[in-house]
Parts: C-alpha cells; sequence; structure tokens
C-alpha cells in the first residue's frame, strides 16, 4: 500500500486529505507541522509528501528543500491557497498564491495545487507521483 505524510497546519485539511486518500487505498500519516512534518518523514519515509507551504515554524519551502536536499528522489507535492486573500478580499501588496507555488517548484517540488481542489485531482497527482 503507498504511503503518504500530509504535512500541513490546518486540522480539516489534514483530516480531509487523510480521508480521501485512505479512501482509494493510500496509507496516510499527517504532521501539523513542518518541523514535526521533516522529523516525521526521518522516521518513515512515505513514497509522497504533500506539504502546505505557509505554515508557522517551519514553511512549506523549507520543508521541501530538507527534504529534497537529504532525499533526492522523495516525491513531493506543494499545495497552497494562501497568500493574495484575507478574510476580506485582496491585499494589495501581497505574494499571489502563483507566486507561492512558483517558488515551491524552485525549491524541488514535482507537483504544485491550489487549495481548494477537487478530490479526484489530488487523487490523479498523487497517484501519478507515486507511479514515477
Amino acid at each position: 500500500m503507498p504511503s503518504v505524510l500530509v504535512i500541513d497546519d490546518e486540522p480539516d485539511v489534514r483530516d480531509s486529505i487523510r480521508q480521501v486518500l485512505g479512501r482509494v487505498g493510500f496509507e496516510v500519516q499527517t504532521s501539523a507541522d513542518g518541523i514535526t512534518g521533516v522529523e516525521d518523514y526521518l522516521k518513515r519515509p512515505p513514497d509522497v509528501v504533500i506539504v502546505d507551504i505557509i505554515m508557522p515554524r517551519s514553511s512549506g519551502l523549507e520543508v521541501i528543500k530538507k527534504i529534497r536536499g537529504d532525499f533526492p528522489g522523495a516525491r513531493i507535492l506543494a499545495i497552497t491557497g494562501g497568500g493574495n486573500f484575507g478574510p476580506l478580499g485582496y491585499k494589495p501588496g501581497t505574494l499571489v498564491t502563483a507566486a507561492y507555488l512558483a517558488s515551491a517548484t524552485q525549491s524541488g517540488a514535482d507537483a504544485v495545487m491550489t487549495k481548494p481542489f477537487h478530490r479526484t485531482e489530488l487523487i490523479d497527482v498523487v497517484r501519478s507521483l507515486v507511479r514515477n
């Protein structure tokens, strides 16, 4: 059974991803922040890492660089929904989501997705990463 590590500071996102991927046969482990996520990766490297880019304690970009640096063959999916919108809408001068996703790719992510995403899109991307 392929394994996935989800690193995201939002409990609802972690739980949703765990449920979606668990239903189609993935073994899913979760971590609430980047520091714990890297520690969990080192204890038991999964087939795929899904990491949120914007997190406290250690950003997803830092997590990607650390994992990629130590494990060049790691398969990493970066996700984000942040950057250009706040509770009241667009905030001028903030980084747009596309910039975060581009930074994730430059840091070593194999794939990127914008939250919210459809479950079938998530499943397809994770399956593709497992196959590669």
